[in-house]
């Protein structure tokens, strides 16, 4: 369970664009310019679930995420922030934080099969890499 063995999942990397990383987890942002969706994978291998992660893991993964929650919901003040590990189509232990806006796509409902995801055009990318580039100085 080493850095030096994680390997991202294929449909991670299809699906993201690398914004960070900190001492537990790669942080992504999700290319769907719908929300702002940011996912911590922790670097560590064979993993699907949260308690899995040993509890040294557990306080730097809570940290983690506690700081992106807080900057995501300062950043872009929505209505509430969804954070959820579902697993159920990508296996390998990753945690989604999407901020949610009323009246969003999908809103009220969860943002996983609603609508078709929007990638970024280039303009709107370097917008939200800049909104984001705080997360490179939180560790």
């Amino acid at each position: 369970m080493t850095n030096e063995q994680f390997e991202l999942d294929s449909r991670l990397k299809k699906d993201t664009l690398h914004l960070a990383s900190w001492p537990l987890c790669e942080v992504l942002l999700m290319n769907d310019s719908q929300y702002p969706w940011v996912i911590l994978v922790p670097r560590r291998t064979g993993l699907r679930e949260l308690f899995e992660l040993t509890e040294k893991d557990q306080q730097i993964y809570w940290a983690e995420s506690m700081a992106l929650s807080k900057l995501l919901m300062t950043v872009f003040t929505g209505h509430k922030l969804n954070v959820a590990a579902l697993g159920n189509v990508v296996s390998q232990l990753h945690i989604h934080h999407v901020v949610r806006f009323e009246g969003d796509a999908a809103w009220p409902g969860p943002v996983w099969g609603k609508v078709p995801a929007k990638p970024y055009a280039s303009d709107a990318l370097s917008v939200m890499q800049s909104k984001l580039a705080g997360l490179r100085a939180i560790f």
